[in-house]
């Protein structure tokens, strides 16, 4: 964790470091042939980019996450069920889709609040190749299961930029991800007196905190990376989180842009409840592609 930390912040010396040098280039000192000096780098305000800086910015997109899922439901007489992975054991897929959404508004030069939404619903059929005790009853082998796990992940953060140059900035987050889980299994017997199902409900507040930069390559393009992490126990809920995400963006025309990159979401929350005790610990990593749309005024940067 220390080395992925320490790699981050160095990327990000080493890009803000590239940017400054370009920006602080002397015009007198390039080279006398311009070639439409309105697309060279250094022939344009970044305050003028309908992309960048802008006081509000909306993203929509869809995210294709890897997934690694296990659970474990129990009982709160003592009795914990087995370790399910979802994807091993109940005949989850893998590779999945998700909604994801974004809204940012830069209150200042320095200052931004902003919120994130994902989406997952999965379900699977299978027969089982084991038995597995999930909540209050056994589902026994050869037994042909239903299984679910929806999770709706709202975000909402604060960041501040220590460093804020036209081309360039990079602060620090602090914010929490609520994760709205629920689980469930239940067996399709041949007679109702067979059939039996539990089901687990938990909303997990867990806070992080982490750095963040932004980076303007060209006049079309630009570069945003951001590392999340935090664990905390508040009262009934037990959890740790870790996410990360580095995107490029592709102004298309005016305020419109697109954005192709790769997400992370590295979870886990023990959860006691009135009937069940819960653990969960999943994780989800793939790409994701977005459309963006910058609006509202421009934030004063300075130079």
């Amino acid at each position: 964790m220390k080395k992925l930390i320490c790699f981050m912040i160095v990327c990000f010396s080493c890009l803000s470091a590239n940017a400054q040098i370009t920006a602080e280039i002397p015009s007198d000192t390039l080279p006398s042939v311009h070639n439409n000096s309105d697309e060279d780098f250094q022939n344009y305000d970044p305050e003028d980019l309908p992309w960048h800086a802008r006081r509000f910015k909306f993203t929509a997109g869809a995210f294709f996450p890897v997934n690694n899922t296990q659970v474990e439901v129990g009982s709160n007489n003592g009795d914990f069920g087995n370790m399910i992975d979802f994807e091993k054991d109940l005949g989850f897929k893998k590779n999945t889709q998700s909604f994801a959404a974004s809204f940012e508004w830069r209150i200042s030069r320095r200052s931004r609040l902003g919120s994130e939404y994902y989406y997952l619903d999965r379900t699977s059929t299978k027969t089982l190749q084991k038995d597995i005790e999930f909540g209050d009853h056994t589902y026994p082998v050869d037994g042909r299961v239903s299984a679910f796990f929806d999770n709706q992940i709202i975000r909402i953060y604060y960041g501040y930029a220590f460093v804020s140059k036209p081309t360039y900035e990079i602060g620090a987050l602090i914010g929490a991800h609520v994760m709205l889980i629920d689980v469930g299994l239940s067996l399709e017997g041949q007679t109702q007196q067979v059939s039996f199902s539990d089901d687990f409900g938990v909303t997990a507040p867990l806070p992080d905190i982490g750095i963040w930069g932004e980076f303007v390559l060209g006049k079309k393009v630009g570069l945003y990376a951001n590392f999340n992490y935090f664990a905390l126990k508040v009262n009934d809920i037990d959890g740790r989180i870790l996410s990360y995400n580095l995107s490029v963006l592709y102004n298309v025309y005016k305020n419109f842009s697109l954005t192709a990159g790769f997400t992370g979401l590295n979870i886990r929350v023990d959860a006691e409840k009135e009937r069940l005790n819960g653990f969960f610990k999943w994780g989800y990593n793939g790409p994701t592609i977005a459309a963006v749309y910058t609006f509202g005024s421009h934030v004063k940067l300075h130079k």
